[in-house]
Order: C-alpha cells, then sequence, then structure tokens
C-alpha cells in the first residue's frame, strides 16, 4: 500500500508551524521498512502529496500496522518514527521505536 493521507491525523487538529513538532497519528497496512523509506510520504521522490509543507524535521509519526484500514481485525505493529529530513521537500523518517503489541491475557 502506498502512503494514504487520508490515514495521518494531526494531534490536536491542524498542525501548524512552531516552535513545538507535530505529533501524527497513522495506519497503514505497511510494514516499519516501507514507512522508513526516504520519499514514503512522498509516493516517491516525484510526488508532492501535500505533506511537504506540514512535516518538519523533528515531528513524530506514530505509526500502528493493522491488517486491513477500512475494516481492521488486528495490529501486526506499531511504532514511533521521527521525521528526520525534508531535503529538496523530500520526506525522510528515521527507523521505527518499536511499541509493544503484546497482549498476554
Amino acid at each position: 500500500m502506498a502512503f494514504a493521507s487520508d490515514n495521518l491525523y494531526p494531534v490536536g487538529g491542524n498542525p501548524k508551524k512552531g516552535n513545538a513538532p507535530t505529533l501524527w497519528l497513522y495506519w497503514t497496512t505497511d510494514s516499519a521498512a516501507t514507512v522508513d523509506t526516504v520519499g514514503y510520504f512522498d509516493n516517491g521522490t516525484t510526488t508532492n502529496t501535500g505533506m511537504r509543507g506540514l512535516m518538519s524535521i523533528g515531528d513524530v509519526v506514530m505509526r500502528v500496522t493493522v491488517d486491513s484500514v477500512t475494516a481492521p481485525t488486528s495490529v501486526t505493529s506499531a511504532g514511533l518514527h521521527i521525521v528526520s529530513g525534508n531535503s529538496s521537500g523530500i520526506i525522510d523518517v528515521n527507523d521505527a521505536t518499536a511499541l509493544s503489541t503484546t497482549d498476554t491475557d
């Protein structure tokens, strides 16, 4: 699945440029390795999805990978990605810091 802007939401409403990073919530069927590929949020390095003007270095993306975005029945992984680059307008996020999705009860 390619990046889908409909599945990305800023916490607290519309993001604004300021002195604090924006926290984004994102769910997808893509793996952490796919999401942290340079240009993922641009659908490749040549397509401007509109995120280039919204995401800034230091923003945090909380990714939840599910089996189906339209009707999820399970979470396969989750993690935090930090926007580490916006060079020449191409968004790059770091490797994910994994969040536990284990439920032992």
